[in-house]
């Protein structure tokens, strides 16, 4: 019934749209639009005049000349898909495929070249942009960029880069009801977030503290641009992490028109407008993007939603202003607010049918970030960035149980705030088309007050595990050195250093990679990184009684949890846009928390998210390694596919000294994802339909078995430590559909898209509890069919 009226509602967004503008929907003349950007050097960000850019997708044949800031414009080009070609004399030509232009808003291209290494007699002229290399030139093995189409193209993805990431090699989403990813086996928390060169916070709504995901991303899909994502081996410019790491890059809105973009759908009311910002002599943009809850606006028209009322709005912008020889500043930021209340039921009986109905409860996920950055040529060979940011979190709950007598009782409450300032600076320098050079340093300067209050079923009372306020501080610097002797070779070398002063921990990481080309389509690389990450905050002032019966903090002193990180990559292009690559890796991870009070199983390596309640040390490890594969078609005459697939084994030691398998450890991950569009009209070519199919399997998650036996004997939940994580679910799998229905009319385009997430209502099993009133385990599932419609509407004036 939700579904229902709200494809209603939608439909009637149609109706109003054609009313609003009914001269376009019967122009019958050929629809046309604006191509612009600007050339820039990509090492240094250096815009190149008198670049020569031509549009090889039209004849006659059409094309411009960059100007002194590097930037061009091509006008009434028909809409579609197009090919541009970017020439600039001691450069690699760029050639820039799938380019999709719409009649609703001009499109504004960010083209960085790469500069020719000479060799004797030899000069190498030819290069093309693509998308399975990264964006960052360090980056040699395990990096990818992703593109905002691939957000939004991929089925089930809806704009949220995590999910679409979970179509890559070795990646997996644990967790149907939210976007939290495992890279090759590591625990969730070990991503790192990155925004315009500076660490942000969980960039995700509910969200809990401790974790790198949420239930939807916080990410406006107006707002970013090509970004990158990695899986391992990272160059030195990132710390503070262990599994991966995404990059994330923003666009600049139009600095010549005022563009708008409406889209209604089940994950939000979403308005976005961007336009010129006159800076003195400067033409400057804007770019802004608010969402609603569709939810929280069908809870207050009076639509019944079920027993949780569930809330979110989000905030997203950037404002570009360049100051001539002054450089170029921004000022970017994103937030949002989300909380759900659920009340329980006082029926027992409900309570048997899902246990969640004996909880009453208040959830809430806080998350920002805003800051100013300033880039600045010191002169033709070097640039200098340097990002102010704050960013906080909050996040909390309140929990209720209902007992026997139908009388609630607390069993959680919590809160945790944090803040921090963070002070960037990065500098690249270019001796020559050989050697680079970029370094840099950033500090973390933190404020945190937090709280942790837990049931204790023996002591019967809620028992109160954190209680700390304070500040303290991280630093970070780094240095990596480029040497491409040839165009066959590239060495990359580099050292990361993180401090961090709450407790004078600290790490020294090497690394390096070597690439060597056999040919333009044909490369092999070799990347080693030494990776490190501090614990989540909260663990750190988990207050434990001693052997007298004193409340203490033994965790303030933990150290560093470390990793070393090994790829070997292989990756060969063909003819007809196909592309495939194989990656061999080996990660060693040292230093990881284990219980210091006795001998047993655990280790934070299986840690989703929170704070547990335990004395811990650094001496446990682990191993994740395993076999990468990806088969990769990229877009062309509208169709494009991938077939993504991992063998891995994933291990830790605990303090009992025994290998075990990981939480994670699943075994193999697999996806296939492909699609096709048709054009409507091929002459006008204003109406497109696009199908798009997403296909998992993967091992299940593993648990530690449960004890029956003893679990009725205890009145609770007892498990066989002794085999920890031996039990592996059944094995998971999953299709995502998704259509989309696009149409252009003259300086409007409309979109229309449905994806089913688990199309074919398959029950994935997700684990098993011990029920206490029943005393029997019971096995809950993944989500089940999830359909997500939108309509979207681009216009400009």
């Amino acid at each position: 019934m939700r579904y229902f009226k709200l494809a209603i509602a939608l439909v009637l967004a149609q109706a109003l749209h054609l009313l609003l503008f009914p001269f376009v929907a019967d122009a019958q003349t050929p629809l046309h639009q604006t191509i612009k950007g600007v050339v820039l050097d990509k090492v240094l960000k250096a815009p190149l005049a008198g670049a020569t850019i031509r549009l090889l997708s039209v004849e006659p044949a059409q094309g411009a000349i960059s100007d002194e800031n590097g930037r061009f414009r091509i006008e009434q080009i028909p809409v579609g898909q197009h090919i541009l070609q970017v020439t600039f004399m001691g450069y690699k030509d760029a050639v820039i495929p799938n380019i999709t232009l719409n009649s609703g808003k001009e499109t504004e291209l960010n083209i960085e070249m790469e500069e020719n290494i000479i060799s004797g007699k030899e000069v190498v002229i030819t290069a093309r942009v693509e998308k399975q290399k990264p964006l960052n030139e360090l980056a040699a093995v395990s990096a990818r960029t992703f593109s905002v189409e691939e957000t939004r193209r991929f089925a089930a993805a809806v704009n949220d880069p995590a999910r679409m990431a979970s179509s890559f090699a070795g990646v997996s989403m644990p967790a149907d009801g939210n976007n939290i990813i495992v890279i090759r086996g590591n625990a969730p928390n070990g991503l790192l977030w990155r925004m315009e060169g500076v660490d942000i916070p969980n960039p995700n709504h509910f969200s809990n503290a401790g974790s790198s995901g949420g239930g939807i991303s916080i990410l406006s899909a107006q707002l970013l641009t090509n970004s990158d994502f990695m899986t391992g081996a990272f160059p030195a410019e990132y710390g503070n992490a262990l599994s991966g790491v995404f990059d994330l890059k923003l666009r600049k809105g139009n600095s010549d028109r005022r563009e708008y973009t409406i889209q209604a759908g089940v994950l939000g009311l979403d308005a976005a407008a961007e336009g010129p910002m006159r800076l003195g002599k400067n033409n400057g943009s804007y770019l802004i993007n608010y969402r609603y809850s569709t939810l929280s606006v069908l809870a207050k028209l009076g639509v019944p939603l079920g027993d949780a009322t569930t809330n979110f709005q989000d905030l997203s912008f950037n404002l570009w202003m360049p100051a001539g020889k002054a450089g170029v500043f921004t000022l970017f930021g994103m937030g949002g607010k989300s909380d759900q209340r659920y009340l329980g039921k006082k029926d027992s009986i409900a309570w048997d049918e899902n246990i969640d109905h004996q909880f009453d409860g208040l959830f809430l996920a806080n998350s920002g970030v805003s800051g100013i950055t300033h880039s600045l040529l010191l002169n033709d060979r070097t640039a200098l960035k340097t990002v102010v940011a704050f960013s906080a979190t909050e996040n909390g709950d309140q929990t209720d149980r209902y007992n026997d007598q139908y009388q609630l009782y607390r069993v959680a409450d919590n809160s945790f705030i944090q803040q921090k300032w963070t002070v960037s600076s990065t500098i690249n320098h270019k001796w020559n088309s050989r050697h680079l050079l970029r370094a840099g340093a950033y500090a973390n300067f933190m404020n945190y007050r937090l709280g942790q209050k837990q049931w204790d079923n023996e002591a019967a009372e809620l028992i109160e595990q954190i209680n700390d306020k304070g500040q303290s501080e991280s630093l970070n610097g780094f240095a990596q050195w480029q040497y491409r002797p040839s165009e066959k070779w590239t060495f990359n070398a580099g050292l990361h250093s993180l401090v961090l002063l709450l407790n004078n921990t600290w790490s020294l990481e090497p690394r390096g990679s070597v690439k060597y080309a056999f040919g333009e389509k044909q490369t092999i690389s070799l990347g080693y990184g030494k990776h490190s990450q501090m614990q989540p905050l909260g663990q750190y002032f988990m207050k434990i009684e001693d052997e007298n019966g004193q409340l203490t903090q033994p965790n303030k002193q933990l150290g560093l949890t470390q990793a070393h990180h090994v790829v070997l990559s292989y990756d060969q292009s063909f003819s007809g846009k196909w592309h495939i690559k194989p990656e061999l890796y080996y990660q060693a991870i040292e230093h990881v928390p284990v219980n210091a009070r006795q001998r047993d199983e655990f280790s934070i390596l299986n840690n989703v998210d929170g704070f547990k309640p335990f004395a811990l040390k650094n001496t446990g490890t682990g191993r994740n390694y395993g076999l990468e594969l990806t088969v990769e078609k990229f877009l062309q005459n509208g169709f494009y596919g991938m077939l993504s697939s991992a063998v891995f084994k994933s291990e830790y030691r605990g303090s009992d000294g025994v290998w075990h398998n990981t939480r994670f450890n699943a075994g193999t991950v697999s996806s296939l994802v492909a699609g096709k569009e048709w054009a409507w009209n091929t002459h006008r070519k204003n109406r497109s339909i696009g199908i798009n199919l997403k296909f998992t399997h993967s091992g299940g998650l593993r648990e530690t078995p449960i004890d029956l036996e003893a679990s009725k004997l205890e009145g609770e939940a007892v498990y066989d430590t002794q085999r920890a994580f031996e039990d592996i679910m059944p094995y998971y799998m999953r299709l995502d559909a998704g259509v989309r229905l696009k149409r252009n009319y003259k300086k409007v385009t409309t979109t229309l898209s449905l994806d089913a997430q688990n199309a074919t209502n398959r029950k994935n099993v997700f684990g098993r509890y011990y029920d206490e009133r029943q005393q029997k385990i019971i096995t809950y599932y993944q989500a089940p069919l999830i359909p997500i419609l939108a309509y979207k509407l681009e216009f400009g004036r």
